[in-house]
């Protein structure tokens, strides 16, 4: 990493720079707003609050960007983004900590679980670590960090926790029905059959079982649903990175601008260790969208080598 380089929030020694940095997690974010739609307080302030009806694609895309800037931003940017944040949901009366405390655990959650499943080879020392390194996000949107899980088991008694009220309401069925067939422009609909209807019933096919049963559907069999979550993150992993990361907002491509072309993120090559490795060896004058080859034959998260989960 050059030195005095802004690492940000994370850092690139963290497990949520490697996580991030993985398509599979466009399928993720997906699947946090179905298990979200799920909590009737906290999706009736979406409804009533963030404009969702009206520009639901622009409050996507605002999210997406939101998760970017925390994770491969600056200190400062992060900053900053977090204050607006926290700003306008004082101002909106959506700044409850038991709401705020559901829509974090349901992200994390969904990013991690999702990652898991989809072949990324996380340890479980590495998956509360992830954990842990999200009470940051939680205090940038407002919470205490001390009161939000800091490891896998406490994600998972939080859930356990808040299941009883839980509920599919009528808010959550106008949720599924954008995720289901969202509104786009005439010449964007076969794309949206073909691939967009096809993403979100995977994302949807990932909930837990308790979240089929809310949603009155039969839960698929597990082993089917990961089958298809490998091929299809296998499938997208074959994007070299260096297009994936071209695409707005760039931030992945801006942070390795920053930091220097060491600290591009590999996670199929630095996840599998219970410790990181030092970067491949990359002259600093290197391009950062060259694709270089680790070892392992791996090419940065642009190559197909991605094993299925045990």
């Amino acid at each position: 990493m050059r030195q005095d380089a802004d690492g940000g929030l994370f850092g690139p020694g963290s497990v949520t720079w490697q996580v991030h940095s993985d398509p599979v997690m466009w399928i993720a974010g997906v699947r946090a707003l179905w298990l979200q739609a799920l909590h009737p307080v906290a999706v009736r302030g979406v409804m009533i609050n963030s404009g969702f009806r009206e520009d639901p694609w622009g409050r996507l895309m605002r999210t997406a960007g939101f998760v970017g800037t925390l994770s491969y931003g600056t200190v400062e940017d992060a900053e900053r983004a977090g204050a607006r944040v926290r700003r306008i949901h004082r101002l909106l009366g959506v700044d409850d900590p038991e709401l705020l405390r559901w829509v974090h655990c349901a992200e994390t959650d969904s990013y991690l679980s999702v990652a898991r499943r989809s072949g990324l080879p996380l340890t479980d020392a590495q998956a509360d670590r992830y954990v842990d390194e999200h009470r940051t996000s939680a205090r940038m949107v407002g919470l205490d960090p001390e009161g939000v899980p800091a490891s896998a088991a406490e994600l998972a008694a939080y859930f356990a926790s808040v299941r009883p009220g839980l509920a599919a309401g009528p808010d959550a069925r106008t949720v599924e029905d954008f995720l289901r067939r969202p509104p786009v422009k005439p010449v964007l609909v076969p794309a949206r059959e073909v691939i967009w209807r096809r993403v979100a019933a995977l994302a949807y096919d990932t909930l837990p079982p308790y979240a089929h049963a809310l949603y009155g559907r039969p839960a698929p069999p597990e082993e089917t649903v990961t089958h298809r979550l490998v091929a299809t993150a296998n499938l997208l992993r074959c994007v070299p990175a260096r297009v994936r990361w071209r695409l707005p907002p760039r931030h992945v491509l801006r942070a390795v601008e920053r930091l220097g072309p060491r600290t591009r993120p590999d996670p199929y090559v630095y996840l599998g260790p219970d410790t990181y490795p030092t970067p491949y060896p990359l002259s600093e004058p290197a391009s950062i969208l060259e694709e270089p080859r680790a070892a392992n034959g791996s090419d940065g998260g642009g190559g197909t080598r991605w094993g299925t989960p045990d």
